[in-house]
């Protein structure tokens, strides 16, 4: 019954906050403004095609550098970016962006970067080095620059000191909301999903390839958001169909409360109550120094991986005897959790039963922390055969093929698929000689071959 209520409670909230958006905004024509390219390269760009009319927000931005793509890509990454006091990292961010995609992702992939400092002379001098260091991508489509003109900035000072926040802290965050807005709508008809990130990331190797298998694992469930990292607003993935919605309702609290809050509660008003966040994370703090004040900031993501493994659906399971609730799965669910287990003996096992056969690669296996609890002696086999697939148990699994031998208390090996050509339907861990010290997995990683199934 509580639920029940709940739900109704914020029903009735996510009408009258999308209510008053509509009425606030409902009298703006919704127009798309293309004007001739000066010679600076800058045009006026208002992102609708016309399809999408509802609470239109009327800001002409300008596109500084870069051509738009003709046809309608997979992924916009949108970041916004300023003047910092200290370190800059936004030429960091975009090489790792492009180096960590292959020829096949870039051309699904659109990146949008707002300059959004009112400090012409730093806005041209650094499109001028986007435009030096990424000519390519600028030309092929798949890096856009734009800038917003302060006058369409709504008042940044004299606003509400919520959470008792200093002025000029309250105009920084209220303008990084705007920002957001105006980078947001720009986005709106540029791809099928749209993701926020910061400035100061770097990026997981083949990212876009793991967000799309994270989005089809969703299959047909309803959601807002999807996060891809669990910091702040870096790694938040949005329908582009949801972009007008979010750009208007950013604009219109924008002095309420930071853009992190403000994206929680659009998930919450779209019905979306739960977090739903892939681990590993995608995408990773790197910056050393604020953008607002240059103050030191020490924020990581301990869930981020740099070539996050595919790890597909499988039932863990082990003979080894776990301590509370260091289960067995938390070996392999990719998180910062682990296996902890009591002292194993020789022929003792953890095994990864795939729900559906697989084709390896790769597979990444490490035990123990700093030194401790480290897995001594084990072999990692491969089994191809397996009965009673609907209730699999470890006698289950067999026609095993070894792959090797522990060292160190880890184990590593590449291009499987290079010699085994047939997919796998387990993947076993055995004990050789018993040990006193007790066992951490810290991680089960799985990587899937791309080469077609003969």
């Amino acid at each position: 019954m509580r639920w029940y209520w709940g739900s109704i409670i914020r029903s009735g909230m996510a009408v009258v906050v999308l209510a008053g958006l509509y009425i606030s905004y409902s009298q703006i024509p919704w127009t798309t403004v293309r004007s001739t390219v000066t010679e600076q390269r800058t045009y006026s760009w208002s992102s609708s095609d016309g399809q999408n009319t509802i609470m239109p927000l009327n800001v002409t931005l300008e596109l500084l550098a870069g051509t738009l793509p003709p046809i309608q890509k997979y992924l916009t990454v949108g970041l916004s970016s300023v003047k910092r006091k200290k370190e800059s990292y936004l030429m960091d961010t975009l090489h790792s962006i492009f180096l960590h995609s292959s020829k096949e992702e870039l051309s699904e992939m659109v990146v949008v970067v707002l300059l959004a400092d009112f400090d012409q002379a730093w806005v041209n001098v650094t499109r001028q080095k986007i435009a030096s260091l990424f000519d390519t991508y600028l030309k092929q489509g798949q890096l856009l620059v734009i800038h917003a003109p302060q006058d369409l900035y709504p008042p940044l000072t004299g606003l509400k000191r919520n959470f008792n926040d200093p002025p000029d802290r309250v105009t920084f965050r209220s303008k990084q909301n705007v920002d957001y807005s105006f980078l947001v709508h720009f986005s709106g008809n540029l791809s099928q999903y749209f993701i926020m990130v910061e400035d100061d990331v770097t990026c997981a190797k083949g990212f876009l390839s793991a967000i799309r298998k994270h989005v089809l694992k969703m299959g047909s469930a309803r959601w807002t958001t999807l996060e891809f990292s669990k910091l702040g607003y870096i790694g938040k993935l949005y329908h582009s169909e949801d972009l007008p919605q979010l750009a208007r309702f950013l604009f219109l609290f924008y002095q309420e409360m930071p853009c992190d809050f403000l994206l929680s509660h659009f998930r919450t008003l779209l019905m979306q109550d739960k977090v739903i966040r892939r681990r590993p994370s995608l995408f990773q703090h790197m910056g050393m120094f604020s953008s607002f004040q240059g103050t030191h900031n020490h924020l990581k993501d301990d869930d981020f991986a740099e070539e996050p493994a595919d790890n597909p659906s499988a039932l863990i399971l082990t003979n080894m005897k776990s301590f509370e609730k260091n289960d067995p799965e938390c070996a392999y669910n990719q998180g910062s959790e682990f296996f902890w287990g009591l002292s194993p003996s020789k022929g003792d096992y953890f095994m990864v039963v795939f729900d559906e056969p697989v084709l390896l690669s790769r597979i990444s296996i490490v035990t123990g922390s700093e030194q401790k609890d480290i897995l001594f002696s084990a072999v990692v086999e491969v089994g191809y055969a397996l009965q009673n697939s609907k209730t699999p148990t470890a006698s289950s699994c067999s026609d095993f093929h070894s792959l090797g031998s522990f060292h160190a208390g880890q184990f590593e090996m590449r291009d499987i698929d290079h010699t085994v050509k047939s997919p796998a339907s387990c993947l076993k861990i055995e004990v050789t000689q018993k040990q006193i010290d007790w066992v951490r997995i810290s991680n089960i990683r799985v990587w899937e071959s791309n080469m077609a199934i003969k």
